[in-house]
């Protein structure tokens, strides 16, 4: 029996559920031994964990101290074999169902995570156990529906032909999804599985106005991708009450399935409704528009921790405060647990690590953040108030992982601990899925600054930050410029407007495939921009930070800032504004083509 076997998803008793929470938190240490004993029987016989002479051991001891710890480039060359049509048992003794595309790069190519088909059951468990959570302090949510906008993204095919995509694309085009017995949406399947992005966004949009007082809840999975939707509203609003007024679909919606669907079951003429919508959103304030459009919704179901946190605020603004629902810790590697406290504050939210989900180490982070030469602990182990990095071994494959998640342990329900996500390692700047660092940042700095040697001028200082207050958001990159002395014969005056906006599309066609992808085919990232400012602001942001407590003998310029008062002097001292003049490069990950 394993680990899962405790509690069915398919169950809709929600008593079950939470009772389930219990049990499995119990005995964290007791679990986890018997979930490693499970992976490492089921995988006794894989390519990888031979290489590590376990020779069939079972135990944590030998696991620990055979197998490495490791990142994903230590597994590239061997999930390219499997990229390219390798069907033996590497990773897992199941065969590869499909390959999940992570967020996070390696060499500027999104990564591959190869998963198996009894992963989605587990996937599906911990979706089960979210309403039955919520509904503790909303309980009349079974009368109610949600509209949640899914962006799902088109499968392609590796040359060996198996499917990747998102881990998000891939639950929401499940059969364990589609039976979701726990939840009713206002789009129907139709709809959530179309991959054309303004089909599919218009069509949610339409059949959530249309079911606007069915609504109690609304969301997306992440906060950018919610704002994005409202965005939408904004520029279609007038066809979306043309549709709703008349009873007719507009004919941008080519999609058959979309078409039957909403023709046949849900658009009717309703001029009334129309007439709201087309008054509600021609009106220049748009506070408050998630309650006047959807008066009846009680909370957001958004992610706002780490990276997007940014957008709190508009968030706030838009709903007129409605209580912001973060509801579970997941990614491509493994999926990981809820949040037991789902309506606490944004700043509060800290997550359950269900113990029969994987196997769980952690890297403890010390002061300068390194935990390059520490020793990893287990689950059961860990420390309240202290930071670690997430190391994962799972059913599919992967041993003593490092996922690049940095966590801080707030708490324990039973014995298992509760984390509160800080963010991603060496992340500087993110919109959306994209996730830039120093190091990349200083590559695209690099290369655009090459640009202006002909002008005899430099970068002496930069520093950036990720602006959410457009949407869709987008990079800033403050500039600092040295001219040197130019020689007698030149006739250069400095770099003009054309050659600053170029360098704003070098340092963009510089990031890596993340980012462009968001840039050119999601449209989830707005043009890059680059500030110059005033020569000496750099000084004057140091003497800022100093006289804040900052010791000058340390003292280096942040790559990234997000302090208001950072953030008013460079604005203070900006004297051009420049912005990338078109979208850059971009193609699918190498060794993988697109269906559509």
């Amino acid at each position: 029996m394993t680990a899962m076997a405790y509690y069915d998803p398919a169950c809709e008793n929600d008593a079950q559920a939470l009772q389930f929470i219990e049990d499995v938190t119990r005995d964290t240490a007791s679990v986890q031994k018997r979930v490693l004993a499970e992976i490492l029987s089921q995988n006794a016989n894989t390519e990888y964990l031979k290489r590590f002479n376990l020779s069939g051991a079972t135990d944590r001891e030998t696991f620990k101290s055979n197998v490495p710890v490791v990142t994903y480039e230590n597994l590239q060359a061997d999930v390219q074999r499997i990229v390219n049509g390798d069907r033996s048992p590497i990773f897992s003794s199941h065969p590869v169902s499909e390959f999940l595309t992570s967020s996070g790069t390696s060499g500027g190519v999104r990564k591959l995570m190869p998963t198996i088909d009894e992963e989605m059951d587990r996937r599906h468990l911990l979706f089960s156990l979210l309403m039955p959570l919520i509904k503790q302090c909303v309980p009349d949510l079974d009368d109610w529906k949600a509209l949640r906008f899914l962006f799902l993204k088109s499968e392609t095919k590796t040359p060996g032909g198996i499917a990747a995509r998102p881990a998000s694309t891939s639950y929401y085009t499940s059969k364990q999804f589609k039976k979701r017995p726990f939840e009713s949406y206002t789009s129907p399947n139709e709809v959530i599985e179309c991959t054309d992005s303004f089909q599919s966004l218009y069509a949610q949009m339409l059949c959530g106005l249309i079911m606007r007082k069915e609504v109690q809840r609304v969301g997306a999975i992440f906060a950018s991708g919610f704002l994005r939707a409202l965005k939408f509203l904004q520029n279609n609003y007038h066809q979306l009450a043309h549709d709703i007024s008349t009873g007719t679909l507009t004919s941008q919606i080519t999609d058959a399935s979309i078409r039957k669907c909403i023709e046949n079951n849900i658009l009717k003429s309703d001029p009334d409704l129309g007439n709201f919508i087309l008054k509600e959103c021609s009106k220049e304030n748009w506070e408050r528009i998630i309650t006047r459009i959807w008066p009846n919704a009680k909370y957001l179901d958004v992610i706002v921790t780490g990276a997007m946190a940014q957008y709190i605020p508009t968030l706030d603004y838009y709903s007129g405060g409605l209580p912001i629902v973060c509801t579970m810790y997941a990614s491509s590697e493994c999926f990981f647990g809820p949040n037991l406290k789902p309506f606490c504050d944004p700043s509060e939210v800290s997550y359950l690590i269900l113990p029969n989900m994987g196997y769980f180490e952690f890297l403890p982070l010390d002061d300068s953040s390194s935990s390059s030469h520490q020793d990893p602990v287990d689950l059961a182990d860990v420390e309240v108030g202290k930071e670690y990095e997430l190391v994962v071994t799972t059913y599919a494959g992967l041993c003593r992982y490092r996922v690049g998640d940095v966590l801080r342990v707030t708490g324990f329900r039973n014995s298992a601990p509760e984390f509160r996500f800080v963010g991603r390692r060496n992340v500087l700047l993110s919109i959306d899925l994209d996730k830039t660092d120093e190091t990349s940042l200083q590559k695209a700095v690099d290369n655009a600054s090459l640009l202006l040697k002909e002008f005899n001028t430099s970068v002496v200082e930069y520093t950036s930050y990720a602006d959410t207050k457009s949407l869709p958001g987008h990079y800033v990159i403050y500039w600092e410029l040295l001219a040197k002395d130019q020689p007698p014969s030149s006739t250069s005056v400095g770099p003009t407007d054309e050659v600053l906006n170029r360098c704003c599309f070098v340092m963009e066609d510089s990031l890596d495939a993340m980012y462009r992808q968001g840039r050119v085919e999601y449209k989830s990232i707005g043009p890059l921009e680059i500030r110059v400012v005033k020569n000496g602001t750099f000084e004057e942001l140091m003497d800022y930070a100093i006289s804040r407590g900052a010791s000058i003998s340390q003292y280096k310029a942040p790559r990234c800032v997000s302090s208001t008062p950072m953030l008013e002097l460079l604005d203070s001292r900006v004297v051009s504004v420049h912005f990338s003049p078109s979208p850059p490069h971009w193609t699918s990950p190498a060794g993988v083509r697109r269906l559509d």
